[in-house]
C-alpha cells in the first residue's frame, strides 16, 4: 500500500533560524521525523513512499541520496569493507516529487494523483507526528466500510484549562481540555483515491475534502487514546528528544517487536490465525 508524506510546508512553527530543514528532517535522535514515520509505516508493511516536496526539498533528497545506514544498524568492518547485519531501507521505493513551494496540503496530492489513482486505498500523512496506533487495525476497519476517508482521531493536547463561566460572569467549573469529549485530527489518514475528487485546485484535503466527505456520511474515525504525539513546535519536538534520549519511544513499534521472544512469534502467528 503506498504512503503519501506531505513534507514540503515551511513549518514556521518549528523554525529556530539555524536551519531552512523542512519541519520533517527535523531530528529525533539521529534520525529526522520522516524517518521515523517512514519506519512506522514500513513495520506494518508498506514501503512504497511518495514524498510531496516543496521548500527544502534538497534537504529530504540529499538525505536519503546520502543515506548512512550505519546509523542505526549493527555492522562489521572486515579489511575496511562494512558488512551491515540489519537494513532500514534496502527494500523501500521512494519517489521523490516536486508539488510546488506554495501549495497547500490538498494541491500537493492533487499533484501526485497519477502515482495513487490505480490503488485500492493508499495512506497519507503530514511527516511531523508520531504514534503507536494499530494501523493495520485502523486500515482494516476503513477496509470493511463504505467510507471514503479515514482520519485518526485523538484527544487534544492542549494544556490549557477550560473555563465554564455562567451569564453572572461566576465560574461555574474548570476542567482540563483533555477532558472535554472532543477530538482532534491526528494527522494519520486512509483514503480511496476518488476523495482526491472532493478537492478543488489549490484546496485543502482536511479543510475541503474531509469536510465534504463527512456530510456526505463518507468520512471514517479511528478513535485512538494510546500514544500520539506532534512535533508541530520546538517544545514539542524537544519533548520527542527527551524522551528518545530516555529510552521511552512508544512510536518505535518496529523495536518491540525486534525485542520479542521467539515463542512470542509463534503464539501471536497462531492468533492472528485463529482469527
Amino acid at each position: 500500500m503506498k504512503v503519501v508524506l506531505f513534507c514540503g510546508g515551511y513549518g514556521m512553527r518549528m523554525r529556530n533560524g539555524e536551519s531552512d530543514a523542512p519541519k520533517p528532517m527535523q531530528m529525533v535522535g539521529p534520525r529526522p521525523l520522516i524517518w521515523h514515520v517512514m519506519r512506522y509505516y514500513a513495520h506494518f508493511g508498506h514501503k512504497e513512499f511518495i514524498l510531496c516536496l516543496g521548500y527544502g526539498a534538497h534537504h529530504v533528497k540529499d538525505y536519503f541520496l546520502d543515506y548512512r545506514e550505519t546509523e542505526s544498524n549493527d555492522f562489521v568492518m572486515r579489511r575496511g569493507e562494512v558488512e551491515l547485519q540489519g537494513s532500514d531501507i534496502a527494500d523501500w521505493t521512494i519517489h521523490f516529487v516536486h508539488t510546488g513551494l506554495e501549495s497547500p496540503i490538498g494541491e500537493r496530492l492533487r499533484r501526485v494523483r497519477h502515482l495513487v489513482e490505480d490503488e485500492e486505498i493508499f495512506l497519507a500523512n503530514y511527516a511531523d507526528v508520531l504514534t503507536d496506533a494499530p494501523l493495520d487495525d485502523m486500515v482494516e476497519r476503513f477496509r470493511a466500510s463504505d467510507a471514503t476517508a479515514s482520519l485518526l482521531a485523538v484527544p487534544p493536547q492542549a494544556v490549557f484549562h477550560i473555563v465554564d463561566v455562567d451569564a453572572s460572569d461566576h465560574v461555574n467549573s474548570i476542567y482540563p481540555v483533555t477532558d472535554m469529549r472532543i477530538r482532534e485530527n491526528g494527522g494519520y489518514f486512509a483514503l480511496r483515491p476518488e476523495a482526491i475528487d472532493h478537492i478543488p485546485e489549490n484546496g485543502d484535503l482536511v479543510g475541503d475534502a474531509c469536510t465534504r466527505l463527512a456530510k456526505e456520511g463518507k468520512l471514517l474515525s479511528y478513535t485512538y487514546d494510546g500514544f500520539w504525539q506532534p512535533a508541530d513546535t520546538l517544545k514539542e519536538r524537544n519533548a520527542l528528544e527527551a524522551s528518545y534520549r530516555a529510552g521511552t519511544r512508544p512510536w518505535m513499534v518496529w523495536e518491540r517487536e525486534a525485542e520479542r521472544t521467539p515463542l512470542e512469534g509463534l503464539v501471536d502467528e497462531a492468533l492472528s490465525r485463529a482469527r
